[in-house]
């Protein structure tokens, strides 16, 4: 079994890492924007759709306010960045928001934050994912046709490529991220060189398309809420910004500088990007709507249920650059496989705050440790189950998928902020040095607008989005509040149950006496061996007990014993319905009960097997014996193995596979390991 699912893993994602060599992992800037800039970054080939579907239920008249949505969404974007760069210098680290809140506003606050964040990476790899199968199913067809089948493979196939490491998946997202950002920028260069100066008209494959408005005269409240509605929507491009302040430990040295150097880096290009293609939007005349089978109409007739809706960065790049055209093609290329691998935030983002919440106790000590390839394996796989669940539920649709996003962002961005304001509050107490003070107070200042706008943005979000969808990631991240506190209680329970006493205790005192008893099907080698382990402990009394469920071979087994002459006394115990595990339970509880001060041990013969389906034929008894007697108290349990001849065969394979080189790895060299100083010799 090791050899069957020991060599796929290596190939599939490398030679295991020694743990010494985590520094060779961390990434230079070049590498750790697109490794965890790649969400907002993407996120500019939806977000601007999603602004423009929700101001189309008003009709093509409230199009006109996507300008100013997007000049808010700006002023947004360069205040949580802002914000954020305060964060990576003042909390290194790696906890990010979840740090930050659980210090400055305690335990349950930095829990609401954390559950926020869990479930908002899951929604990225989810929203992620469908809005890249949807951009790629507008050239293939049968990926759109197989939309959740195409979804779950890609969740698959990008779990694979993290599982290998983080420097190695970022090698593989760096090249898609950088062609994507230069094709976005090519694209809004050539298209305002052509509006502006060769003053050509560029129109939009649903340029002469008319939309029928859900709700139409629209004034007053109804309008603002509207509006508002719409800005939420375009809030989506900020996602995944918190993952950088998340990231911090897998930067470089200087890795504070280096962190907030990126952030700014990815705030500026998430911006122009952003705003170029708002602003070819409304110059092509891209026309969008939530229902397009009903109310996109051609020439005065819905386009109908066949009709599939291009997202507006296609139908901008083929305004500019014209269907069919090379950069057309590599721009929808780029945007798609940009789109799958904007995932790569949330991989990164949340196997690295579940090791930290792991390490707090509040999720299990199997997600703070790292893998084969020096990666939180545990914490991707758990990532990609969920995200795979999410996904085949709503049926890889971005719009609904979507509907439960950017709530658990605010929510940490909010709380975050708030947790900053109360860390200057602290520092400026006993703080003397004047300069110091002056940034602390500027840091404050910036915290503070921070925590009102995203505060403010949190409240839209809630009111307008939460009919929509918002309530299941707000369940969600009630039930990973839940969980983690539960977890939490279980984990200070066991470490209050298993405390050492200082003084003598019940666990400290010698039993009275020792019953040693040996398992005996037969009179073989294990068993011999067995008795020979047993005799070595010099219990107080030893025994042999063995079942009687066939009459025959319990007659022939007393009579090998005594013609053997072993001098051990062997117990029978009947069994009339043929039972192996109730009557040595029932036994040695027995002999519990008549003293209780006294220990049990009891020796169990097994075999030590090399191939996986002989893990089948034999030691089933004993597995389940042993799971019985844990659950004793006073009782001791001891495996006595006995290696089969096909053990041998397992220490071969486990030597070939000390021995085997991952492919490449000659190619590559074999690591230098430092060879100790050799003693002096005293000649001189």
């Amino acid at each position: 079994m090791s050899k069957l699912t020991d060599v796929p893993k290596r190939i599939l994602i490398g030679r295991a890492l020694r743990s010494d060599r985590l520094g060779e992992t961390l990434l230079p800037k070049r590498i750790a924007l697109p490794v965890f800039a790649s969400d907002p970054l993407s996120s500019v080939a939806y977000a601007p759709g999603e602004v423009l579907l929700v101001l189309s239920i008003a009709g093509v008249a409230a199009y006109q306010y996507s300008p100013w949505i997007a000049l808010a969404v700006v002023v947004l974007m360069f205040t949580v960045v802002a914000s954020y760069r305060q964060n990576v210098h003042a909390y290194p680290s790696g906890g990010g928001d979840y740090e930050v809140a659980n210090t400055n506003l305690g335990p349950r606050a930095g829990l609401t934050v954390a559950s926020a964040l869990l479930v908002d990476y899951v929604l990225t790899v989810a929203v992620s994912i469908s809005s890249g199968v949807e951009n790629l199913g507008s050239a293939v067809h049968f990926v759109i046709e197989h939309k959740v089948l195409s979804a779950i493979v890609m969740i698959l196939l990008l779990t694979l490529m993290n599982l290998r490491g983080v420097k190695e998946s970022g090698k593989l997202f760096a090249i898609p991220t950088y062609v994507f950002v230069a094709a976005v920028f090519i694209m809004i260069g050539w298209g305002a060189w052509k509006g502006i100066v060769l003053g050509e008209t560029m129109s939009a494959p649903t340029a002469d398309f008319e939309i029928e408005p859900e709700q139409k005269g629209l004034a007053g409240f109804a309008m603002v809420f509207l509006l508002l509605r719409a800005f939420s929507s375009g809030c989506a491009a900020l996602t995944g910004v918190e993952a950088i302040s998340n990231g911090v430990p897998a930067f470089r040295k200087p890795k504070s500088k280096n962190a907030a150097t990126t952030l700014a880096l990815m705030g500026g290009l998430a911006v122009t990007m952003f705003c170029g293609i708002i602003g070819l939007a409304m110059a092509t005349d891209v026309r969008m709507a939530e229902n397009p089978a009903e109310d996109l109409l051609h020439n005065g007739v819905p386009v109908g249920p066949e009709y599939v809706q291009d997202p507006v960065i296609s139908q901008v790049g083929e305004a500019v650059f014209g269907n069919g055209s090379i950069l057309f093609v590599l721009l929808a290329t780029a945007t798609a496989l940009v789109l799958f691998l904007a995932a790569n935030t949330a991989y990164n983002g949340f196997p690295l705050l579940g090791s930290i919440l792991a390490q707090d106790r509040y999720l299990p000590r199997q997600l703070h440790t790292r893998g084969d390839r020096l990666a939180f394996s545990n914490g991707i796989v758990l990532l990609a189950g969920a995200a795979i669940l999410l996904v085949w539920i709503y049926d890889a649709d971005s719009t609904k998928l979507i509907q439960l996003y950017i709530v658990g962002v605010f929510v940490s961005f909010t709380l975050s902020q708030i947790g900053m304001v109360r860390h200057w509050n602290r520092h400026l107490k006993t703080e003397r040095d004047a300069a110091a003070r002056r940034r602390m107070h500027r840091s404050r200042a910036i915290n503070t607008f921070g925590a009102f706008f995203t505060g403010m943005v949190l409240v839209v979000v809630l009111a307008t989005k939460f009919t929509h969808g918002a309530w299941v990631a707000l369940l969600g991240m009630v039930i990973f509040y839940g969980t983690m506190t539960a977890i939490r209680k279980h984990y200070d329970r066991v470490s209050a149950e298993i405390a050492a006493a200082e003084g003598p205790s019940d666990d400290s005192v010698r039993p009275s006496r020792v019953h040693s008893i040996v398992l005996v099907s037969k009179v073989h080698k294990p068993t011999l061996r067995a008795l020979a382990f047993a005799k070595l402990t010099r219990s107080d009394t030893l025994e042999a007990v063995s079942i009687s469920v066939d009459t025959a071979e319990t007659k022939a087994l007393r009579e090998e014993w005594d013609r053997r002459g072993i001098n051990v006394p062997l117990k029978i115990l009947d069994s009339p319905y043929r039972e192996i595990t109730r009557p040595v339970i029932e036994y040695v509880k027995g002999l519990r009960s008549e003293n209780p001060r006294d220990a049990v041990s009891v020796y169990i013969p097994e075999y030590v097997v090399g191939r996986w389906w002989e893990h089948l034929l034999h030691n089933q008894s004993a597995l389940r014996l042993k799971g019985r007697l844990l659950f004793t108290p006073g009782v001791m349990v001891t495996s006595v193995p006995y290696q089969l001849e096909s053990s041998e065969l397992a220490k071969r394979r486990a030597k070939k596979r000390q021995d085997w080189n991952a492919p490449g790895s000659v190619r590559r060299g074999p690591v230098d390991t430092p060879r100790p100083p050799k003693a002096p010799t005293g000649k001189g």
